[in-house]
């Protein structure tokens, strides 16, 4: 019988005797190629946290006992160790479990995420609460070496030194995020993986010292001091020290045993511990090893050959994106491209390559990313800022005043805007325009197909104050190209100028909207269709316009409804006397779980089919 059939429950690990533990890991790997070649999901960063998760597995009693994990893409090995096996079968699939750790699928899920940099202060805060509580839980926060370059996580190991109770965190450290890693706490954990292990004074040295009379005391303090003093000399891990934390390591993190040994003594420290462990992100399966970052988040798999499944159908809106601002900076080196860690997902890496001096990565910081564009473009450069909209609700504050309240030329591409499907709730980018077409001076545009976008990246760099291009993931739309109207500064392009019915789409939805033209026709209806390329204000000319021959006004996004493109022009219909009559399609103000996009859409009604019925339902 396979070992991973034995466990059923959570902590059913702790009946397996030590030396099973290289075959478990094996099984594991094996179970987790299996499922993310099928279902497609995150490999090498899984596949890199077997040995760490099975490690504390086998030292915690779990659910009583808490496991933060940071990001939360490592947490599949976590997942089948509590009980979710068979679940695991679907995972990501509509219905089945998420790909991130969520607390309303299992009480061991401690905390949910998907973002980076959050798992030191959450186990502060529950750290916290079990003294408050009086309880004796034990309280594990799981960060890799990337995400310790969040400023969040650095707010957080300064705030460990308030602690009073112990707190294990564990440092993944595999030298990436989904690329390489930048910057100064990469070079420092780089010297600590060169450095030899230190083992600090024992404490039985110390007791021992302590007991003798009058002079042991001042003898192990001198001891101790000098031994600081060593350490500052010698072993780069002294920056944790200095922090208020006790540090072990670096270790193996392929190594259950002697994990096993650190983190069970760090576990009896009276105040926070910081165990590094070194891994390898893809481990075990020679395609991830060599290829982490195409391995990060992909779509179903060959083993054999880590080739997909499903050949790719165009080119992306990001590959699109890509190209033309190789163009542009070609054209003009005073652009200077951006991203937070993200240079194969923003489409930058090729940037990098052709124009190093171009290109600025600056680790896994949004807020920095923005703050760092603004001083760019007061200094009289053109930055360029590629974020996926779920990272970029982080620097909504920066956006706002240190950009905007400015008016800085900063052209921000947010990438995956709408819904990306499989990665669920923590991912979707459905909030973006809601909240920045809030923000006064903000230019937010979204292009109906990839012409427009490479279109509206030209109108971008060129204009002045702050701009926003919003687009979707997957592959690009290239339907609609007869239509290409010059972009003008908040000029809306009309394409088909019907009557009665007025459908106006933002950025993806266009298509969609010329697919339900196409029904309505069908039924002798000639509806007209507005690509709505300009989203941060209304456009009052447009309505009143319409409202000479059309009575229904559908507005057609795929966001959530509040601060909809729609809601926002029923308000001005009411304010300003428009007979119009709003029929307003978005999503709703919810967390959309995980499903493919095409699911998604067909649940919320977003599809052609759906969109018709709802209009024929308004018109009866």
């Amino acid at each position: 019988m396979a070992l991973l059939d034995s466990i059923n429950e959570p902590n059913d690990i702790k009946e397996l005797s030590e030396e099973a533990m290289p075959e478990l890991c094996r099984e594991i790997r094996r179970f987790l190629l299996g499922i993310t070649s099928r279902n497609g999901g995150h490999v090498a960063s899984n596949l890199g946290a077997v040995e760490l998760t099975v490690a504390l597995h086998r030292v915690l009693d779990l659910p009583k006992d808490k496991i933060i994990w940071d990001v939360g893409h490592q947490a599949y090995t976590h997942k089948l160790l509590t009980g979710r096996k068979e679940a695991l079968l679907s995972l990501r699939q509509k219905e089945g479990p998420s790909g991130f750790p969520l607390r309303s699928e299992s009480e061991c899920d401690a905390f949910g995420c998907g973002h980076s940099s959050t798992s030191i202060s959450a186990a502060l805060g529950f750290a916290k609460a079990r003294e408050l509580k009086g309880t004796d839980e034990k309280i594990v926060a799981v960060i890799g070496d990337g995400a310790l370059t969040g400023g969040m996580a650095l707010e957080a190991l300064n705030n460990t030194a308030e602690l009073s109770s112990n707190l294990l965190i564990v440092l993944n450290d595999n030298e990436r995020s989904i690329s390489e890693n930048v910057g100064g706490m990469a070079n420092y954990l780089g010297n600590i993986r060169t450095s030899k292990n230190y083992t600090n004074l024992k404490k039985d040295v110390e007791n021992a010292l302590n007991s003798v009379p009058f002079v042991g005391e001042k003898i192990a303090n001198k001891i101790r001091a000098s031994k600081d003093s060593i350490k500052r000399l010698f072993v780069p891990g002294m920056f944790f020290e200095d922090m208020g934390l006790t540090y072990i390591g670096p270790i193996d993190g392929h190594n259950v045993r002697e994990m096993e040994t650190a983190f069970k003594s760090g576990l009896r420290v009276n105040g926070p511990v910081l165990v590094h462990v070194i891994t390898k992100k893809g481990k075990g399966y020679r395609a991830a090893e060599d290829h982490p970052a195409k391995f990060h988040g992909v779509d179903p798999f060959y083993i054999k050959s880590g080739d997909l499944k499903e050949e790719k159908q165009g080119e992306s809106y990001t590959e699109v994106f890509s190209k033309e601002l190789h163009k542009l900076i070609d054209e003009n080196r005073k652009i200077v491209a951006v991203t937070a860690a993200m240079p194969y997902g923003t489409g930058l890496y090729d940037i990098k390559k052709s124009f190093p001096e171009n290109f600025v990565d600056v680790g896994i910081a949004e807020e920095h990313a923005v703050t760092y564009a603004a001083g760019l473009a007061a200094a009289g450069f053109t930055p360029v800022v590629a974020i996926y909209s779920t990272f970029l609700q982080r620097a909504f504050d920066q956006i706002i005043h240190d950009v905007a309240l400015q008016g800085l030329h900063v052209v921000f591409m947010v990438d995956r805007a709408g819904l990306v499907g499989k990665d669920g709730a923590t991912h979707q980018g459905t909030f973006d325009e809601a909240f920045l077409t809030l923000i006064p001076g903000l230019t937010v545009m979204s292009p109906k197909n990839a012409t427009e976008l490479c279109d509206m990246l030209r109108f971008a760099v060129n204009e002045k104050g702050p701009v926003v291009i919003r687009y979707p993931k997957g592959q690009a739309f290239t339907g609609l190209s007869g239509y290409r109207e010059p972009v003008a500064s908040h000029k809306n392009e009309i394409i088909i100028n019907g009557e009665k019915i007025a459908i106006l789409a933002t950025g993806v939805m266009t298509g969609v909207a010329m697919d339900v033209w196409r029904k309505l026709a069908e039924d002798g209806l000639n509806a007209s269709v507005v690509n709505i390329r300009f989203l941060d204000s209304i456009d009052k000319d447009l309505l009143r316009d319409l409202s000479k021959n059309h009575t229904l006004l559908v507005t057609l996004e795929e966001v959530v409804r509040t601060g909809s493109y729609g809601e926002r022009a029923a308000a001005v219909i009411a304010e300003e006397g428009i007979y119009l009559n709003p029929l307003i399609i978005t999503l709703p103000n919810e967390f959309i779980r995980h499903a493919s996009v095409d699911e998604q859409r067909e649940e919320y009604g977003l599809t052609a089919d759906a969109v018709y019925e709802k209009i024929k339902d308004r018109i009866g």
